[in-house]
């Protein structure tokens, strides 16, 4: 049977995405190799998110037709949908397969496969007009690859349109799994040792929109706390964390039930984007820094020390020097476990490509580095209310790492609000997806919190 190699670009959708066509090629009998190695069919699976993004996507391609100019070079995904004209002129590129067309990976591939072989013309398209589409793609993740969490991807699309972002034209429109079907594959993975799950997907807060005949654009509700409800009612499963969420997702209702829900991490990321208000109306965002931070103390309100993370984007067309300081003293006052800081990167085919005002690198740089620094202190000051105190930690792995003493071999875990936790590794076995209370003594570095085992318990 061929070797298939396959290498994933992008977010938590596509890496989903990535691991059930991995599935889906072994159960067919296909040896999956690693994407340096030879291989008969190289399977990259695009982001588009950005310029840089779509530059990346075009280097493994071209990697991989260096790697065996004989092989077959499958570009799959969002790169797919945005850069046509640039897929159809590059010659690293065998055969396209569009999003809502990756759970029939095998049977597309064996149909090129089988038209190139008797030199017949492939007829059938495998990348749809994702814009005009209602279709859920049915897809089943059945077991993770190695890692302690699965992603559970619950609904596709979006349509909100933010000025900068070209994701609505990648993913197309609003598109929600069936309830049943998440609950089943979540059960699934339970059953074979998973203890955590992401709730992912490309805007989770306009979960079911689509159910409702009626709705068109989010505003503000969302039957994503629904389904959260009776995820947390699964037995066997001891955490839920959740993708990014739109800031208005956060009522005081949907608060209190999150709340409630024992299985639910402390652990929000609620994208801002700006502090400035000025900048949030150019960027098309939906609501003010004050509705956002009404929602952060919403959380903090019902959830002991939760951790809230939000992307920053710095640079914006437009923002000007007062702008760029209303937006870091507001990230002052908020205080984020982490701040994600990224330079605005023109993207064409976007209505801030071609906006007015578009702002040096060199000034882009300056704030980045700005706000990192700040971002770090925020995040060691959030570390620091662990020392002293003990808590539950989930392990993934074993890692060296070098301290004042020398090296040292660590189980390495997360806590429920996603701080990471190392313990000595007394032996070699693997402690990872077991679970354990820790008591938190310091900092190995300015990440890593260490600890002594207290009650290895699952």
């Amino acid at each position: 049977m061929k070797n298939v190699a396959l290498h994933n670009l992008g977010c938590k959708v596509n890496s989903y995405e990535m691991e059930v066509m991995q599935q889906k090629l072994e159960e067919k009998g296909y040896n999956i190799v690693a994407f340096d190695e030879i291989a008969d069919i190289y399977i990259v699976n695009t982001c588009t998110v950005t310029n840089i993004a779509d530059r990346k996507s075009r280097q493994m391609l071209h990697r991989a037709r260096q790697l065996n100019p004989e092989a077959v070079v499958v570009a799959a995904g969002c790169y797919v949908q945005t850069g046509a004209e640039s897929i159809e002129k590059d010659d690293s590129v065998d055969l396209c397969i569009g999003n809502n067309r990756k759970a029939e990976i095998v049977d597309i591939i064996e149909k090129y496969l089988e038209s190139r072989d008797s030199n017949k013309t492939l007829d059938n398209s495998t990348v749809i007009d994702i814009n005009h589409t209602s279709e859920y793609e049915d897809m089943t993740l059945k077991h993770t690859a190695g890692h302690t969490r699965a992603c559970i991807k619950i609904q596709d699309g979006c349509n909100q349109f933010c000025s900068y972002c070209v994701i609505p034209f990648a993913r197309g429109r609003v598109r929600s799994r069936g309830e049943s079907d998440i609950l089943e594959e979540i059960r699934g993975l339970v059953q074979e040792g998973c203890k955590e799950v992401v709730l992912t997907g490309i805007h989770i807060s306009s979960y079911g929109l689509d159910f409702d005949s009626e709705g068109a654009v989010y505003d503000g509700h969302s039957s994503l706390i629904d389904l959260v409800e009776k995820v947390n009612e699964i037995k066997g499963l001891k955490r839920i964390r959740l993708g990014s969420l739109e800031p208005r997702i956060i009522t005081e209702d949907t608060a209190v039930r999150l709340g409630r829900l024992e299985k639910l991490c402390p652990h929000f990321h609620l994208s801002l984007q700006s502090g400035c208000n000025e900048t949030l109306k150019r960027m098309n965002r939906h609501y003010t820094s004050g509705e956002y931070f009404q929602s952060v103390e919403l959380i903090r309100k019902y959830f002991e020390h939760p951790a809230v993370t939000t992307d920053i984007i710095v640079g914006f067309p437009g923002e000007t020097e007062d702008e760029y300081s209303e937006s870091r003293e507001f990230i002052e006052k908020v205080r984020f476990y982490e701040t994600h800081v990224f330079k605005y990167s023109m993207r064409s085919g976007t209505r801030a490509a071609l906006m007015p005002n578009q702002l040096p690198d060199e000034i882009k740089t300056l704030r980045s580095n700005e706000l990192i620094r700040m971002g770090r202190i925020h995040s060691e000051e959030f570390r620091r209310y662990y020392i002293g105190k003990t808590a539950e930690v989930l392990f993934e792995e074993e890692k060296e790492i070098k301290t004042a003493e020398g090296s040292q071999i660590y189980h390495i875990g997360h806590t429920r609000d996603y701080v990471k936790v190392a313990v000595p590794a007394d032996d070699v076995r693997s402690m990872s997806n077991a679970m354990a209370q820790v008591k938190v003594s310091g900092f190995i570095d300015g990440e890593i919190l260490a600890g002594e085992m207290l009650e290895f318990y699952i």
